[in-house]
């Protein structure tokens, strides 16, 4: 039999505890039919004041990860989406393709990840070679985000860490943060604009940015749930995201 509310597919979603944008985001994206089931990866709302503390983050995430995977595949999803940002961009291209890799193992089925979403995205717009780009992180997570997308073959002209204070307050960065953030990475040499970190609410502010600005700008929650459902064979148009949802 069918699952009664998500007969076209069921999403695993694996978010961190503290990640409050994501889910909201996510769902405001869901075509009927499609239905999203979160499992969280418990990590603490710790202070992050510097690359230290990220990088005890990114420790925290990678223990408790796949305990997350584990719990979310009882309901026996069609499949997994990733949705946390900086794990997945860690240690560049080759590490993200490995870590897709163990992540499919564990989960038994295919599994969406922000990285690759992202490549795909910025693949969908075509002749894009200059980005720049929007996180939350410390200058260690930037360092990580920039090598993925060299990796790939992009150049990161600017790049704008917000150096949010915890995983929680990720969340509470404004609109009209996010907007500054935009403008300061955008001059005209650049073909697109990537915000990366799923705790920020970006998703409406990258679709009015994209209008406005006359260029692709991505938020990777946007990219991540455009990747899923492609991937899937569900080829509906979502309003009010930017092009990748109503276009691509």
């Amino acid at each position: 039999m069918t699952d009664s509310l998500g007969y076209r597919m069921k999403f695993g979603v694996i978010a961190p505890s503290t990640n409050t944008s994501v889910q909201p985001e996510f769902d405001a994206m869901r075509p009927v039919g499609v239905t999203n089931h979160f499992a969280r990866i418990h990590i603490p709302d710790d202070p992050i004041e510097n690359d230290d503390d990220f990088n005890e983050l990114i420790e925290r995430i990678g223990d408790a990860q796949m305990e997350a995977v584990d719990r979310v595949i009882t309901c026996d999803p069609g499949h997994v989406v990733m949705g946390i940002s900086a794990e997945t961009f860690w240690g560049g291209l080759e590490a993200s393709n490995a870590l897709h890799k163990k992540i499919v193992a564990r989960a038994g089925r295919d599994v969406t990840m922000g990285s690759d979403a992202c490549q795909q995205a910025l693949n969908a717009y075509g002749g894009i070679k200059r980005i720049g780009v929007v996180t939350p992180y410390q200058p260690v997570g930037d360092e990580n985000v920039r090598r993925f997308f060299e990796d790939c073959g992009y150049e990161v002209v600017n790049l704008k860490g917000l150096k949010c204070k915890s995983p929680q307050l990720i969340a509470h960065t404004s609109e009209q943060t996010l907007r500054d953030a935009i403008i300061e990475v955008n001059d005209p040499s650049v073909d697109a604009i990537v915000q990366a970190g799923t705790n920020l609410a970006m998703a409406r502010v990258a679709a009015m940015a994209e209008f406005w600005l006359d260029k692709p700008v991505l938020a990777i929650n946007t990219a991540t749930y455009w990747w899923a459902l492609r991937k899937n064979g569900i080829d509906d148009k979502v309003a009010g995201f930017g092009a990748l949802l109503t276009e691509h």
